[in-house]
């Protein structure tokens, strides 16, 4: 499978990374124009983007970096999407001097879990009812000076 490739995220993408935030997530969790502005302004923030796919934000300081969000559209799914933004932001992380790359996941959402381990993220950790469904959150994580390049 080609892997679409990401881009950086610019100024001009917010409306789509609202509704395509609004598309991947519940109401409830949707993440609106300022949430997504606030987590791009924090240091170290950086985001990628696949045009009409999805998107990932991901926050990279002290030696460590961390997915804020990930949203793939429904009608992308499976197509590589997730992969491309995955690897693109271990690049991206790995070159703002992170050794080391976590994400949360709800311990139900099996397809995210199944894309992550694809990726060699593994589990270090739970959060106990962490989603407002009082779903667990599993804390994975990847060394990344060993996935240079994916």
């Amino acid at each position: 499978m080609i892997r679409p490739a990401p881009r950086p995220v610019v100024d001009a993408d917010l409306p789509a990374l609202v509704g395509l935030h609004a598309g991947a997530f519940p109401p409830d969790e949707a993440w609106g124009a300022g949430a997504i502005t606030t987590m791009l302004a924090m240091p170290g923030a950086f985001g990628l983007m696949v045009a009409g796919g999805g998107f990932i934000l991901v926050r990279a300081a002290g030696g460590e970096a961390e997915v804020l969000t990930l949203a793939v559209a429904s009608g992308t799914r499976r197509q590589g999407v997730g992969t491309a933004l995955v690897i693109g932001a271990m690049a991206g992380s790995l070159a703002r001097g992170a050794g080391v790359l976590f994400l949360e996941v709800s311990e139900q959402n099996t397809a995210a879990r199944g894309l992550y381990a694809a990726l060699g993220l593994t589990e270090v950790g739970r959060r106990l009812r962490y989603y407002a469904d009082g779903t667990d959150a599993l804390v994975l994580s990847r060394v990344l000076c060993a996935a240079a390049g994916g």
